[in-house]
This record gives C-alpha cells, sequence and structure tokens, in this order.
C-alpha cells in the first residue's frame, strides 16, 4: 500500500478505501464493479431544530449515510458524538457493507450519527432530537430499507424513540424498523451481549488454531463500554485471564487477573474504573504494549497506529471496535506476525444478533436466549473458517481476506442482479 501522511493514516474513510482498493485488486474485481463498490449509494445530510429546555433553539447536524443495499436493507448503527464527521460515517457504513456480507446475513451497509456530545443534553433533550433525526430520514427508513441500530452514545432507549417516532408517521407499530430495542418492546435476548460474546468466540478459534488454552492466555482489553466490559466479563468466566483494561480517564493491571465482576460493580458505583483496589494503576496507552496473549481493543477508531504497532507484544489482536487498527499499523503488524482477527469479523457478533432480533420482530415469535447464542456461535464459528481459508488459498493477512470474502459476496450479488438502467 502507498505511503500517507499521519493525517490521511488517522482518516477512517481514508483507511477503508486502502484496505477495499488492496483487496479488491487482489480479487482482479471488475473495473465497474469497483466503481460501485467504493462509493456509498446514498449520503443523507439533515440539520435538526431542537427547543432546548432553557427556552432556545440549537440545530445539531446529522448524517445517515447508505453504503449498499445490494444484499438487502441497509443497517448500521447511529452514534452521538462532538466527534462525528461525514468520513467517518461513510467508513462505517461501508464497514458495515463488508460485515454482514462476512457473516452472511441478508444486509447492506448503514451508518449514521449527529454531532453533539449526549452528556450535555437533558433526558429531554435528547429524545426531542431523536424524534426529529428519525422524522427527517423517514422516508428513507423501514424494515425493508434501513435498519438502525445503537452505538457510540446511543442505547435502547434511543432506539425505543426511534422506534416510536417512525411507527406514529406510519400509523401502526413497526417494532422491526430498529435493533438494539428493549426487550419488552420487541427487542431480541443476548442481543446486549453479543458483540462482546462474539469477541470471545472468535479467541477461541484463534486459540483452537494455535493449540493454546484459554487458562494461560493473558487478555488486555482497551475500553470498558459495551463491547469490551461484555467481553471482559464473558472471557474471565470462561477462563481467560484478563490482566488489563484501559479506558480513557485510566488503565488497571493487574498480573495474576483482574476480578471482572469486582470491577463492574466499582464502575456501576462509582462511574469510572479508576481507584479500584484490585489492580494497579495503569497508563491505558502503555497498556496497549504490555505482555499479553490477546489485545482487544474495544473503544474507537485509530488506536493502533504507525506510532505504536512496533511496540505491540500480543500474539493476537481481536478488534472489538470499529477501525482500531490503521493501514500503516497493519503493515508493522504483519512483519511481526501477529494475528490479527478484524474488525469486520471479530466484531459481528452485535449485526448478527440484531438480524436475529429483525427476523424475530418479523416473525411475531421470539427466541430464548439460549437459541441465540447458539445461532451467533454457528455463524460466527462458520464466518472464521471462511477468512482463515481465504487468508490461506490467496496469502494474504485476515484483514484482506475478510475483505475480499466479502467484496465477493456482495459483487456476485450485483453481477446476478444487474444493473436497473
Amino acid at each position: 500500500m502507498k505511503t500517507v501522511s499521519l493525517e490521511q493514516e488517522l482518516n477512517p474513510w481514508e483507511a477503508q478505501a486502502a484496505r477495499f482498493d488492496f483487496a479488491a485488486q487482489k480479487l482482479n474485481l471488475d473495473e465497474g464493479l469497483w466503481k460501485i463498490l467504493r462509493y456509498p449509494q446514498r449520503e443523507i445530510i439533515v440539520h435538526i431544530p431542537v427547543a432546548m429546555d432553557n427556552g432556545t433553539l440549537e440545530v445539531f447536524t446529522g448524517f445517515r449515510v447508505q453504503h449498499s443495499i445490494a444484499r438487502g436493507p441497509a443497517k448500521g448503527g447511529v452514534r452521538y458524538s462532538p466527534d462525528v464527521t461525514l468520513d467517518e460515517v461513510r467508513a462505517l457504513a461501508s464497514w458495515m457493507t463488508w460485515k454482514c456480507a462476512v457473516v452472511n446475513i441478508p444486509f447492506g451497509g448503514a451508518k449514521g450519527g449527529i454531532i453533539v456530545d449526549p452528556k450535555k443534553l437533558s433526558l429531554s433533550e435528547l429524545e426531542k432530537m431523536t424524534r426529529r433525526y428519525t422524522a427527517e430520514l423517514i422516508e428513507f427508513l423501514g424494515p425493508e430499507k434501513d435498519v438502525p441500530a445503537p452505538d457510540m452514545g446511543t442505547n435502547e432507549q434511543t432506539m425505543a424513540w426511534m422506534m416510536d417516532t417512525y411507527s406514529m408517521h406510519m400509523r401502526q407499530t413497526v417494532t422491526a424498523v430498529v435493533t438494539g430495542k428493549p426487550i419488552n418492546i420487541g427487542g431480541s435476548r443476548g442481543r446486549r451481549e453479543a458483540t462482546g460474546r462474539g469477541v470471545m468466540i472468535n479467541c477461541d478459534e484463534a486459540l483452537r488454531k494455535f493449540e493454546m488454552s484459554r487458562e494461560s492466555t493473558r487478555v488486555i482489553i482497551q475500553g470498558f463500554g459495551n463491547v469490551g466490559s461484555n467481553a471482559a466479563k464473558l472471557m474471565a468466566d470462561g477462563g481467560y485471564k484478563i490482566v488489563g483494561i484501559a479506558e480513557y480517564d485510566g488503565g488497571l493491571f493487574n498480573k495474576n487477573g483482574i476480578n471482572i465482576d469486582n470491577l463492574l460493580e466499582h464502575r456501576d458505583r462509582n462511574k469510572t474504573i479508576v481507584g479500584f483496589p484490585g489492580a494497579d494503576a495503569a497508563d491505558p496507552r502503555e497498556l496497549l504494549l504490555a505482555d499479553c496473549e490477546i489485545l482487544i481493543p474495544a473503544a474507537t477508531e485509530n488506536v493502533i497506529t504507525s506510532q505504536n504497532a512496533a511496540g505491540i507484544k500480543a500474539r493476537i489482536i481481536c478488534e472489538g471496535a470499529n477501525g482500531p487498527t490503521t493501514a500503516a499499523a497493519d503493515e508493522i503488524l504483519a512483519d511481526k506476525k501477529v494475528f490479527i482477527i478484524p474488525d469486520i469479523l471479530a466484531n459481528a457478533g452485535g449485526v448478527t444478533a440484531s438480524y436475529f432480533e429483525w427476523v424475530q420482530d418479523r416473525q411475531g415469535y421470539f427466541w430464548k436466549e439460549s437459541a441465540v447464542n447458539e445461532q451467533l456461535e454457528f455463524i460466527l464459528r462458520e464466518a472464521f473458517e471462511d477468512v482463515v481459508h481465504f487468508s490461506d488459498t490467496h496469502g494474504v493477512n485476515n484483514r484482506i481476506a475478510a475483505y475480499m470474502l466479502a467484496i465477493s459476496r456482495v459483487a456476485h450479488t450485483i453481477k446476478l442482479r444487474g444493473i436497473y438502467a
């Protein structure tokens, strides 16, 4: 891949495009299909007026990008963050296309976001903003069009507001318009833990490949939100030794393993992991470079870059977050023979369980949690095998193999459908 500046390296759209181009080249993808798949199908920008609690009016900028609907309705989260950009949303939408194709579920890719710090808004202001954002996008959403889900800064309540707003406009209850909802309004059991569970399933597959055991595997997790905390809890319960946790405001390290149940209680009580008595304080940036068998970046993009990749000691990196490793860092890690489970496979447990939720809403029949987890494990194990097989067959790393697998599936669908003109 070509040399780029640090600014380009950290641009998620540029990073995604670099991986796509390389994988498409390896596939000898038809030039026309290359052009179709490289860019989003639709990009929507909305400006959302909100009557604030103090009587003033504020206008927030929101996005929804639909990258592909070739294999089914667009699917992807909505994030609320002051750092949201159109390039980021574009990249995340395209990653969703590839992620759904890697696990072979019938969705395309989309992503949404609003430039806002949700911590600075009251519950009432968040509800007004969410409902107006949904209303502005109403003609583009629907169970057969585009199905949002929670992401950074959003949650089950956000999805309940979106579902209700859409339903009011449709004059009927449409539970399948979003996923990640509360269970009593059409949510799925096991959905909240699914991304973290998927991380563990992928780690289990990597251990099987390298003939390693859970008990002798030290794990460091960067990010202790929904993905990181659920992965930590499930993996600790399963016998993995969680020796490090890194968060934005501090880190923890205990070579003998951190008691995750106690840490979760501490976090819920104090709203931070800092000050937990069962581990030593540690610099979160240095934890990424500490000794371990598995490193799980589970927070945000661009955590592993050309600036720190050479210092990583983990044998396996399992990407719980979207885009945590830059393209430049990939090349350094490849030279170090680090086994990377790429984001579009590693964190696909969430969208897979969202697919189950969508299916259940459309059936009007809801599954036991054990059935959700069983189906999740089956799909992710099969996807892991497919990616590793592609990697071995084509002589590329796992990330490019995952892209090649996904691109080939989407391109094949487009060729079968043809181009409407």
